[in-house]
């Protein structure tokens, strides 16, 4: 009996729907004078021109709370800090109940996970001594919660400039994570000079280390500037589940057992899948997976996988005394997560659509990644 790729494709898709179900929402106060670019950093960031919205709605009389149904992303956005300092004052109060109100819940989806102090390097000539004030009031009262404050420098151009505002910040060794320069946008000078986009990577790093392990998934799911944060998440997720399903010592599989493997590759495409953020539909995942496991002779759905799938994994030959190698069925989970993850880059990258892959060229694509990562993994 052949592999039902169809059948594995919708439990890959039902899986893929309760994963991103499960996600935790990511909540983010953003700080900063009005004009620092607030909207701009976080369309640039996150998938899904998050940022448009609209005004979100009023959590206190100064804050707003944005946010998208099914996205699990809630932005706080706060006045323009041109205002008066009662004003200030009134925000950085209005901010630390938020806090307070979220850390007492003891809910993951209520607690602010991150703060943004957004500072333009473009607009200001040095590190506003108001701006400073608020920041050590603020990092001083914010010692009991202890919510990551990221002080992100937007329009960081010149990167001379930038360089110099971010060691004025680190100077007054106030208590951040970070000072991140972004140019969250490619910059045009009167059509003679382009500023390239550089730091949101940076900045998806540092969140990565600031996040507790419950938003690690969100963030990759909802950000869009960091391809290398969304590998580096999938191959744990490969790791997991080989580890998860056969344990260190690899174990030998019972031939009639090797079902077992599909609920672990299912878990497996789907959490990927999340990380990456890309709509994928049944007939796509149909398509891969007929490509992979299917095409090489997997009957992985039935009671077993066939010899002629273990031939092409140099050394392990064919099935011996009814038993399949714990460690061969962690190489064909591996080879199926790595092939899967270069497709999602290829995808991410606009090197193929993912019409592309239901030609014949497409599909030999897959089959081709998948054969070579088998034969990688002696």
């Amino acid at each position: 009996m052949h592999i039902d790729t169809d059948k594995m494709a919708q439990q890959c898709i039902d899986a893929i729907s309760d994963k991103i179900k499960k996600l935790n929402t990511l909540n983010i106060i953003v700080v900063g004078k009005s004009g620092v670019g607030k909207s701009t950093l976080i369309n640039s960031l996150f998938r899904g021109n998050f940022a448009e919205t609209g005004l979100g709605r009023p959590v206190t009389s100064e804050i707003r709370k944005k946010v998208k149904k099914g996205y699990p992303l809630a932005i706080y956005d706060t006045p323009g800090f041109e205002l008066s300092s009662g004003q200030q004052s009134k925000v950085k109060e209005e901010i630390l109940e938020i806090i307070s109100k979220g850390a007492g819940s003891k809910d993951v989806n209520d607690a602010i996970h991150c703060i943004w102090y957004c500072i333009n390097v473009g607009a200001n000539r040095t590190f506003d001594e108001s701006e400073i004030a608020w920041l050590k009031e603020f990092t001083a009262r914010n010692k009991t919660t202890q919510v990551p404050i990221i002080v992100v420098l937007t329009q960081a151009i010149p990167k001379k400039k930038a360089a110099e505002m971010k060691s004025l910040v680190e100077k007054e060794n106030l208590d951040i994570a970070k000072v991140v320069p972004v140019l969250a946008q490619d910059m045009d000078f009167d059509e003679e000079y382009i500023a390239r986009a550089y730091g949101l990577d940076h900045l998806i790093d540092v969140m990565t280390e600031v996040l507790p392990n419950e938003l690690q998934h969100t963030l990759q799911n909802i950000q869009k500037a960091n391809l290398e944060s969304k590998k580096k998440a999938s191959q744990a997720v490969i790791a997991a589940a080989v580890a998860g399903a056969f344990g260190e010592g690899f174990a030998p599989l019972p031939f009639a057992d090797a079902a077992l493997l599909v609920p672990t590759q299912i878990s497996m495409i789907a959490g990927i899948t999340v990380i990456f953020g890309l709509d994928i539909s049944k007939s796509f995942l149909t398509s891969f997976v007929s490509s992979t496991i299917g095409a090489a002779g997997a009957t992985v759905l039935g009671r077993s996988i066939v010899s002629g799938l273990l031939k092409l994994i140099p050394g392990v030959g064919t099935v011996a005394g009814g038993l399949i190698s714990g460690t061969t069925a962690g190489l064909i989970t591996t080879a199926l997560g790595e092939a899967y993850i270069k497709i999602m880059e290829m995808i991410y990258k606009g090197e193929i659509s993912k019409e592309d892959l239901y030609s014949d060229d497409g599909q030999k694509t897959m089959t081709r990644l998948f054969k070579e990562g088998l034969k990688k993994k002696r």
